[in-house]
This record gives structure tokens, C-alpha cells and sequence, in this order.
């Protein structure tokens, strides 16, 4: 067996970032060097231990046909062999470092690959990993080439003295534990394999070793300054500014800065006399300037998320065209920024970036989370054995990274404690790169940073680190020195399940105090693997669906995107609340104000127009003539005249602002930002029941055995609404109770807010329904209740008013709720459940759409006359949780494919919901398949008020304004036949 210098450890248990392999260098695409890439089908063995099999398999001649197969990139644990293991924090082994378990899967790799008949032969050849989890030994030709581990970052060897022209076998040996295992403890999947991409590269005489592109920008001479190094030496060209320079000269000239919103690349060429590498050079500049990070002179605003790389199918082998698929997503929702959480992404992702414009915090393979619970005895990150490792995993993300404009921060690691090992990073990477900003998170003190950075401070925090009246640190120099810094959420609304609420309140802190530099949302997309039933139903599986001896269920699930990369509603709020124009007016006036919010660009790259709609239909729209303006600027524009409608009802002007030609990420006429505005002062209906038509009110009879009142018939016993014009009907009742949300049942550091819980506890799941009293009245019929859990004092004294006007086939509801004893907690929902025949499968509304909203989730609500099918208004959460209500709701109408049907008018709006479950099967539902549709119901809520949603699955829980407390209210709802 190899060793190293510590004989009383195997490799892939020493400290060493490994043994054999050539120093980092920056990452091409574009090179006229000869490649062969050996992606495809490998022959594989899985053995439970790292010593169960000696090397003999490195040999060339050695008999591999009765192995299996496996993809490559890829994780063998999605092709058959094991299974995935999901930890956010917790090691899935006992903690020992550097020592891992005996039983440790084993993955021995073999590829037997021939050279091209025109592969050169002369020079030399390097036989590069992209990104192997999480230690590999290689073996060419039955020669021992080395050991690394860095399981994210790229390592190489020489390789040109063992090639031949056929039958070359690579053989390498994967170990899922090793000692660099104890640095990539990531809130992700535990996926082994050789998951990025294998290529040799040829290397001919004088190629280019390295490359350094240094290219600033002066915004106030408007001049950039251009100077790439590299070895060997060479000449750049740049034919667009006429610039040919030998390397390490430099030049200045007019140019267009490269910025994420106006991602400006020039081609050029690196050339010796041994190759020509082709290289696009953004002109910018990052500098920490009065405390506030600035890019070519102007502060910048992170509108940003956190991305994990992740396929629902191949784990972390994420292909190129997924790669832009997230970047144009990003693009098209507004999202200008991105932190690579916790590693380099494939090199690929950033070229993606510079060409189509983000913001890049670069961040190293490293992360010692599962120390924290053990107060971080043992943390590699102080402990100085560990620094060469630590050293080197920083050391190959700037090499490989250095030369993208997008990249302008690197950032050291994620939740690692504080330690020596940090400060040695930090120190090697500002002498060899001074031109970036530095991050860490996890240091309150910054001692080693150029930014303030955090996890999910609440609002009122953020809102004095903006004022810089945050509380003091211990150590009154780091102290002042941390209140100089810009501050960013390194990760902040946590998108787990339905949410994240609140964003619109970030934002505005973001927008009020110049030192708070916006966010990453955490995070980008759901890593729920796909699994399928018996039936062949697909659905995604999370934590502890693999036989996971630990795991942390479902806060794998925690994106803005689905696993198949549909957008969450999340993830359309979020477009809404950080939309780089903001559109405001005055109604009754007829002028809208449009504000740029763009860092850099001004409003010449969009179109406008307006629409006007009476009761949610348009009648009349065109264009609206907006000057370019500048960031920062606003204009305030006059609408046109009002379209005669004929008709009264409530009227908005809707103003769009779309692309007006089109980009790399999108088409001319995507929206980019919207606004409405009500065409008067007044807003939604007023707060009250309709009153009876001139013709007066119907008195209850009793008929057939029924209490009927106009289109009602009730049961004359407990008052219960059983048909509205010969349609069965069960309900409505009062109900507020819902499927509680991730965010809902909360984080267990958080308990005081941990709502879902609460709720479940108080009983409000189970909810008794006493009737008191059915009155029988000349103009209404009256049914007096009681609504409570068992075993506790409190309840909500709730009265049903019915009431049917003479001349006119309506009935009409009015709630009246009072609560009794001492409520301690707000209440999920409060409103009434009914259940429509199964048939009314159709939905129309006008109010809120077209997707999902609640009380801190409702700025991409948009006001208008929407529809959908019952089952389209579902959420598809991968772990089902309350979902679908729409907000602001002035009437609704549920039909059948004939148009038949219920329609429902609320007074004030309300919240609608329509699914074909309850919400107790909603609650008890673990993965999508366990939601059976009901053959018989649909059943609808009509809400008077929701529970906010918050990000308490890992952030703040639901702020005050949003809170639904138990206090009396009254509500009405009139219903009809179509």
C-alpha cells in the first residue's frame, strides 16, 4: 500500500492534499492543443472497504469483464451500487480525524482508450480530474500516477512518457471517506464518483503553462488597462481595440467595462510558439471604498442566490446545458448574482457567467460544519497539520478561476469556525490576487475578510448593521474595523418548501442603507432525487428515503427552483421584489413613476406599455413612451386617457416594462418589472356585506324535512348548508387549520416561533364543532357555534348569518368569529371549508394570480381575472405542506367542463383555495404520490386571513405585520348557482 510521510496512516487518511500531481493553473475551453475526452461507460467494481481489493486491477492485463458499469461523470450510488446518505451538518460517521471508517465504499475505475490517429507526437500530455469525490488514486498504463483529494477543484499529471497509441488502460481507485472528507462536510448529498469530466490534454513544446489576465477599468477616463503574464512568454492580441502586446506589457485604451448587467467581453488570443488559447477579457475593477464594494467606481446591489450543482438524475454531473439553463433562469427572474455554495463549480458555469452576466462569489471546497456540535474540538481549520491541505484547496480555485471578470470575491470556505488555517488561505490568496474581495462568513470579527458578511440576521438587525449601530465585538480594533465594512447576507430567506416570506422587507433595507449590499437566497434549486412507485409515478426522494442510518429529512429541499428545474413560486416573488425598475402611480391622477434601480445600465434596453382593465379584462392598452434613464433616476410620466368602458367596476392600469430586443437569455418582449396601480384612490371592495336588494329578504321554510332558505337548503338540526340550487354542497364551516409549512413547523433553535408545532400541540388539527343554536328568523337563519381543540379552555365563538334576497337567486353568508380564553399564538388560517361535487374541476377568479400567494409572499401577485384547472392550482412542494391560496379575491367561480357550477363573491377579498384533498390528507402526506384525489369533492377554502409564511427553516420566522392573532373579525360571502 502507498503511504506518506505519516507511515502510520494510508493515503487516503493523511492530512497531505495529496501526492504525484502538477501545480494548479488557470482553466481554458479554447485552446488549439490537441484533447480527448474519455467521458462515457467505465468498468466498475464496489468493494465495502478501501482494502478489500489489492492494485492488481491497475494492471493492464488484468481480466475486468465481469465487472459492471457505471457513467462517467457520475456518482455510482445513482447507477445501482449504494446509496446517496443526506447530512446538512452531522458527519454520517464517527468523528476521528483524519481517521475514517472501515467501511468505506470503494469504487475501482478502468478505461481503455486508444490516442487519435492524429494525436501529435511530439510534447507531452496531462491527464486532467475535474472533480472526483472524495479521494482517488490513478494508475496509466499500470504506472502509479498519484493521490489527490479537493473533491470540487481540478487535478493533473504528467502523463506523455506512458501513453500509446492503443489500448492505454486508466485505472482509478475512489474511496467515498478519506481525511478530506472531514473539509467537505456541505449541507448536501454524500455523493461518491468520478462526477466532472476526465480529458487528456496534449502539451506541445512552448504551451502555455499558465496565464494570468489582468484587466481593469478607470471609470473616470473611461480607459481600461490590459496585461496577461504567463509562461512561458508570449504575445495577446486583441483585434476589436487593435492591441498586440507581449505578455507582461501593458496597455491602456478606450473600452466598455464589463459589468453583470452590461457583460461587455472582448476575444482575444494568448499565443506561443507552441499554442494559441483563446480568451474573452472583461475590463472592471473591485475595490472596497468607504465601506462599500464598488465595481467600476459604483456600488453594487447583490440581487443574489446560492447554487448547488445538482441534477434530480446525475447528482452533481451537471451538463453544459443545464449550466445555462440555471443561468438564463436566473437571468429571466431578475438575479444578478451568485455564490458557488460550497465549492468552484464546474469551470464551464463561470465562462457561462462572464458571458451572460452575474456576479460570482468563488467559493473554496471547504466546510467543517459537523465540528460545531463538539464546540469545535478538533476543527482542521486550527489546527496547523491541516493548513498545507487548506492552503491548496485555495491555491486551485484562484489558479484555475483568476482570469473571469465575473468572479469578484473569493470567498474561504462555509461554517468552519474560525482558526489559523483561514488566516493562512486568506494571506496566500491576497499576495497572489489583490484585485478581489475577500469572504468569509463564519468570523464575526472579519479578522481575515474585506466584507461583513452573515446568515440570516433578522430585519431589525440588518437594519442597524445598515446604520452601523450593530451590537459591539469584544476586540475594539476588529470592532471598528468590522463596522467600516460592507455587509451582505451571505445567505438569507431560506427557500424551504412554501416561502420564503419577508423578501420584500430585505429589500427595502437593502435599497434604504448604502452599506447593505443585498443577499443570496438559499438557495437555487430543490436536491430531491428522482424515485418512482410501484406504479412508476415519479416523485423525489430526500433524507431518509435511502435507509440513511443519519439524515436531516427534507432541508434538502430548499430552492427556488423544483428538482426538474420548474421555478417555485418563491422564485417569482423573488423576480417581483428585486426587479431593477420600479413602476408606482397615481391613479386618480393618471401618472405613473418609473425609478431605475439598475447598478449600471440605464432603461434604453426596455420597452413599456400600459394596459387599462375593468373587472380584470383589458380594454384598452398601447405603448408608453420612457426616456433612458440612468440608474438612479426617475421620470414621472402621464398615463393616457382612461378608455371608455361602459361598464363600472373596479379599473387598474397595469405598466410593464419588457425587453426591447433580443438578449443571450432571453427574447425581446420577456417582462422584466411590473407595476398596477388602481384607477382611483380607492383600493379592493369595501370591507362589508352587500346589502339586501329593494325587493327585501326571504324568510327560512321548512320543506321536505329541510330548512330551505332561497337557493339553500340546510339541515334544520345542526344548521349545516347541504345544497345551494339542487347542487350537494358540505359546509362551509369554519376552518383554521393547514397543512403547516416548513417554514411553519420551524428550526429547533428557534422554538418560541416553531408555529406548526404550536398548532399541532394546542390541537387546532382537530377541531370541535358544538352547535349551540339554530334560529329560525323572518329574515335570516341564524346558527350559533362553538370551535374548539380538546383538553384546553380557548375557542372561537363563531355565528353563521344566512340571509337570500327576494329577487335575486343568491344566498348570502356573513361570519362573525369571537375569540374565547387566552390565545398565546396566532392562528394558521381563519375562514370557512366547503366541499364542491368533484365535477367543478375548473376555476375563475378575479383577484390575485396567477400563482400562489400569501400575506408576505403577495408582491407578484397581480391583480386580474384568472384561470385555471383545480389541479393546476396545486404546488407540487416535493414535501406536500399548505399551498395554492390565491390573494385578494373578489369573486370566484368553480364549474364543470360545461360551465356549470358555484359562484362566490367576498366581502373584503379573500383567499382562495381549491384542491381535491383535504387538508388533513395534505397534512399527512409525506411525498407527492401519498395525495389521492378525491373522486367525490373538491374542496375549497375562503379565507378572511392567513398566517404569514417567514423563512424560519432557517431564518426569521413571520414578522408582526404578517401575523394573523386571534382577535374578533366578521366576514361575508354571497354564493350562487351558474
Amino acid at each position: 500500500m502507498s503511504t506518506t510521510p505519516d507511515a502510520q496512516l494510508p493515503y487516503y487518511e493523511d492530512m497531505s492534499p495529496g501526492t504525484g500531481g502538477l501545480p494548479p493553473r488557470a482553466w481554458t475551453a479554447g485552446s488549439d492543443a490537441a484533447r480527448l475526452g474519455l467521458s462515457g461507460d467505465w468498468a466498475f467494481r464496489l468493494s465495502a472497504t478501501a482494502t478489500a481489493e489489492d492494485e492488481s486491477f491497475a494492471r493492464p492485463d488484468y481480466d475486468a469483464s465481469g465487472w459492471g458499469t457505471v457513467a462517467v461523470p457520475g456518482h455510482w450510488v445513482l447507477q445501482g451500487h449504494g446509496a446517496p446518505i443526506y447530512t446538512n451538518v452531522l458527519y454520517p460517521f464517527p468523528v476521528d480525524p483524519p481517521r475514517v471508517p472501515t467501511e468505506n465504499p470503494t469504487g475501482d475505475h478502468r478505461r481503455v482508450f486508444d490516442l487519435p490517429e492524429d494525436w501529435p507526437a511530439d510534447g507531452g500530455a496531462v491527464l486532467r480530474f475535474e472533480g472526483v469525490e472524495s479521494c482517488a488514486r490513478v494508475w496509466l498504463n499500470g504506472q502509479e500516477l498519484g493521490v489527490f483529494k479537493g473533491s470540487r477543484l481540478p487535478h493533473e499529471f504528467a502523463v506523455g512518457e506512458l501513453l500509446r497509441p492503443s489500448g492505454n488502460v486508466l485505472a482509478v481507485r475512489v474511496h467515498q471517506w478519506s481525511s478530506g472528507t472531514y473539509l467537505e462536510d456541505q449541507d448536501q448529498w454524500w455523493l461518491p464518483g468520478i462526477f466532472r469530466e476526465v480529458t487528456l490534454e496534449h502539451r506541445p513544446a512552448d504551451a502555455v503553462t499558465d496565464f494570468f489576465v489582468h484587466a481593469s477599468y478607470d471609470q473616470a477616463s473611461g480607459q481600461g488597462t490590459l496585461r496577461v503574464d504567463a509562461e512561458p512568454g508570449g504575445r495577446v492580441t486583441v483585434p476589436e481595440l487593435g492591441l498586440d502586446l507581449a505578455t507582461g506589457e501593458s496597455a491602456t485604451v478606450a473600452v466598455e467595462p464589463w459589468t453583470a448587467e452590461t457583460p461587455r467581453l472582448y476575444e482575444a488570443t494568448l499565443a506561443t510558439s507552441g499554442e494559441r488559447v483563446a480568451l474573452r477579457v472583461g475590463f472592471r475593477t473591485v475595490v472596497v471604498e468607504d465601506g462599500v464594494i464598488r465595481v467600476n467606481g459604483e456600488r453594487v446591489l447583490f440581487r443574489g442566490v446560492n447554487r448547488h450543482e445538482f441534477h434530480p438524475e446525475t447528482g452533481r454531473a451537471v451538463d453544459l446545458e443545464t449550466m445555462r439553463q440555471d443561468l438564463v433562469l436566473m437571468k429571466r427572474h431578475n438575479i444578478n448574482a451568485v455564490r458557488t455554495s460550497h465549492y468552484p463549480p464546474h469551470p464551464a458555469f463561470l465562462d457561462l457567467c462572464d458571458e451572460l452576466g452575474l456576479w460570482v462569489i468563488d467559493e473554496c471546497d471547504l466546510e467543517t460544519h459537523g465540528f460545531v456540535d463538539l464546540g469545535w474540538r478538533g476543527n482542521p481549520v486550527d489546527d496547523d497539520r491541516w493548513t498545507p491541505a487548506l492552503v491548496d484547496r485555495a491555491r486551485r480555485m484562484v489558479e484555475r478561476d483568476k482570469n473571469h471578470a465575473s468572479v469578484v470575491m473569493w470567498s474561504l470556505g462555509n461554517e468552519c469556525g474560525t482558526g489559523r488555517g483561514l488566516t493562512a488561505m486568506a494571506d496566500w490568496i491576497r499576495e497572489r490576487d489583490p484585485s478581489r474581495v475577500i469572504h468569509y462568513e463564519g468570523d464575526m470579527s472579519c479578522a481575515d475578510t474585506d466584507v461583513y458578511s452573515r446568515m440570516y440576521a433578522p430585519h431589525e438587525e440588518v437594519d442597524q448593521i445598515g446604520q452601523r449601530t450593530e451590537a459591539a465585538w469584544a476586540d475594539p480594533e476588529l470592532d471598528a474595523k468590522r463596522r467600516a465594512l460592507p455587509f451582505i447576507l451571505c445567505e438569507y430567506a431560506h427557500a424551504m418548501g412554501n416561502g420564503p416570506g419577508g423578501l420584500s422587507d430585505y429589500q427595502r433595507l437593502f435599497e434604504t442603507h448604502e452599506r447593505c449590499q443585498g443577499g443570496f437566497v438559499w438557495e437555487w434549486i430543490d436536491h430531491g432525487i428522482a424515485k418512482r412507485t410501484a406504479e412508476g409515478e415519479l416523485f423525489y426522494g430526500y433524507g431518509g428515503d435511502f435507509g440513511e442510518e443519519l439524515h436531516d429529512g427534507n432541508f434538502v429541499c430548499d430552492g427556488l427552483l423544483f428538482p426538474d428545474r420548474t421555478p417555485s413560486p418563491g422564485l417569482i416573488e423573488y423576480k417581483k421584489v428585486i426587479e431593477p425598475v420600479r413602476i408606482e402611480g397615481d391613479g386618480a391622477a393618471g401618472t405613473v413613476r418609473v425609478t431605475n434601480t439598475h447598478d449600471f445600465a440605464d432603461l434604453s434596453h426596455l420597452a413599456f406599455s400600459w394596459a387599462y382593465e375593468a373587472e380584470g379584462v383589458e380594454v384598452g392598452g398601447g405603448e408608453l413612451a420612457v426616456p433612458p434613464l440612468a440608474p438612479g433616476e426617475s421620470a414621472d410620466l402621464k398615463l393616457p386617457d382612461r378608455p371608455a368602458t361602459g361598464t363600472g367596476g373596479e379599473a387598474l392600469w397595469t405598466v410593464r416594462a419588457l425587453l426591447a430586443a433580443d438578449t443571450a437569455w432571453a427574447e425581446a418582449g420577456h417582462e422584466v418589472a411590473w407595476g398596477q396601480i388602481p384607477a382611483t384612490n380607492a383600493t379592493a371592495p369595501a370591507a362589508s356585506p352587500a346589502s339586501p336588494a329593494a325587493g327585501g329578504v326571504l324568510a327560512p321554510r321548512r320543506e321536505d324535512g329541510a330548512l330551505v332558505l332561497g337557493p339553500g337548503a340546510f339541515d334544520p338540526a345542526t344548521g349545516a348548508l347541504l345544497s345551494l340550487g339542487g347542487l350537494a354542497v358540505t359546509g362551509p364551516r369554519l376552518d383554521v387549520w393547514r397543512a403547516p409549512t416548513d417554514n411553519d413547523n420551524g428550526a429547533p433553535w428557534q422554538p418560541d416561533e416553531r408555529y406548526g408545532l404550536i398548532w399541532r400541540t394546542l390541537g387546532l388539527h382537530r377541531l370541535h364543532h358544538r352547535v349551540d343554536a339554530v334560529e329560525v328568523a323572518d329574515d335570516a337563519l341564524t346558527v350559533r357555534t362553538r370551535v374548539a381543540p380538546a383538553a384546553t379552555d380557548v375557542g372561537l365563538e363563531t355565528v353563521y348569518r344566512w340571509t337570500a334576497d327576494t329577487d335575486a337567486d343568491r344566498l348570502r353568508l356573513t361570519v362573525s368569529v369571537t375569540p374565547l380564553g387566552e390565545w398565546t399564538c396566532p392562528l394558521p388560517r381563519l375562514g370557512v371549508r366547503l366541499g364542491v361535487p368533484a365535477a367543478l374541476g375548473r376555476a375563475e377568479w378575479f383577484g390575485g394570480g396567477p400563482g400562489e400567494a400569501y400575506p408576505d409572499t403577495h408582491a407578484a401577485s397581480r391583480i386580474g381575472r384568472w384561470a385555471l384547472s383545480v389541479d393546476e392550482m396545486q404546488t407540487p412542494y416535493v414535501r406536500p405542506q399548505e399551498n395554492g391560496a390565491r390573494a385578494d379575491v373578489r369573486w370566484a367561480r368553480l364549474t364543470d367542463d360545461g360551465g356549470a357550477g358555484i359562484a362566490v363573491e367576498g366581502a373584503p377579498p379573500f383567499w382562495f383555495t381549491a384542491r381535491r384533498w383535504t387538508t388533513e390528507q395534505l397534512d399527512a402526506a409525506e411525498h407527492t404520490p401519498d395525495l389521492s384525489p378525491s373522486a367525490d369533492t373538491v374542496w375549497v377554502n375562503l379565507d378572511h386571513g392567513q398566517q404569514g409564511i417567514g423563512s424560519q427553516s432557517c431564518g426569521p420566522g413571520v414578522l408582526p405585520p404578517y401575523r394573523l392573532g386571534a382577535a374578533p373579525a366578521e366576514f361575508s360571502f354571497t354564493f350562487s348557482r351558474i
